[in-house]
């Protein structure tokens, strides 16, 4: 598991180095790993109107659903930092948005994945479950 943790962590801070943060300068980078073996990258976009910002995280959620697939969603890794310096400040974990944004596409393919959370030379390792514990998602409408 260390190969695709590093694996995943590596093309997170290669994500990171296309964000668009013209506004917080802090570039953030997510690497979400299918069950199928595919890697989908994400990097944070901002926005004049804060609001309208997008996280790393859910643009990497939002590429998987717009081409149809519904995977199983098996890890994920995020990092930030400085632009051309991902990793190397404290360790980033999905925000609260990105928590239940992950936890959509976790619950649509059965799925409770490993969280790598990349910063100051350590990765914490958790579970989307562990950061979103009693989470709201597509089972709850039925």
């Amino acid at each position: 598991m260390t190969d695709t943790r590093d694996t995943l962590i590596a093309a997170a801070r290669n994500a990171a180095a296309s964000a668009y943060a013209p506004y917080s300068n802090f570039h953030v980078g997510a690497a979400l790993l299918l069950a199928d073996g595919t890697i989908v990258t994400g990097a944070n976009v901002e926005n004049a109107s804060y609001g309208l910002s997008l996280c790393a995280e859910t643009v990497a959620v939002a590429s998987i659903l717009a081409k149809g697939d519904r995977p199983a969603l098996e890890a994920v890794a995020v990092t930030g930092g400085a632009p051309g310096a991902p990793g190397e400040g404290a360790q980033v974990t999905p925000c609260g948005r990105c928590r239940q944004v992950l936890n959509e596409i976790a619950q649509l393919g059965g799925t409770d994945p490993v969280i790598w959370c990349d910063g100051g030379g350590v990765v914490l390792e958790t579970r989307l479950s562990h950061l979103l514990p009693h989470a709201f998602g597509p089972a709850n409408l039925t």
